[in-house]
C-alpha cells in the first residue's frame, strides 16, 4: 500500500514544542493550502491541513518556522478519531 502526500502551504498559528512523557520531541500545527482552481467568485479557497510533526523533524519546524511562513510538506495521511465528554 502507498500512502504519501505532499502539500505546499502556509503556517496558520504559532508553532510550539513539546516533548511526551519519553521525551520524544512533537509539535502540532496548521496550514492553509490554496486549491488549484478559482471558485465562482473569482477566488482560491484553501483547505486547513492539520498537521504533526515528530522528534528532529519537530525540533527543525519549530526553529526554523513561524506563522504565515511558507512551508512544503512529504508525509503519510491519517486521521483520527475522538470521543467529547458528552459522548459524541
Amino acid at each position: 500500500m502507498l500512502n504519501n502526500v505532499i502539500l505546499s502551504g502556509r503556517i496558520c498559528s504559532e508553532i510550539e514544542l513539546k516533548t511526551t512523557a519519553n521525551n520524544v520531541s512533537v509539535c502540532s500545527f496548521r496550514i492553509a493550502v490554496n486549491r488549484r482552481f478559482k471558485n465562482a467568485e473569482g477566488n482560491y479557497d484553501a483547505d486547513f491541513i492539520n498537521c504533526v510533526a515528530w522528534r528532529q523533524t519537530a525540533e527543525f519546524v519549530s526553529k526554523y518556522f513561524r506563522k504565515a511562513s511558507s512551508i512544503c510538506i512529504v508525509g503519510s495521511l491519517q486521521t483520527r478519531n475522538w470521543t467529547d465528554q458528552q459522548g459524541n
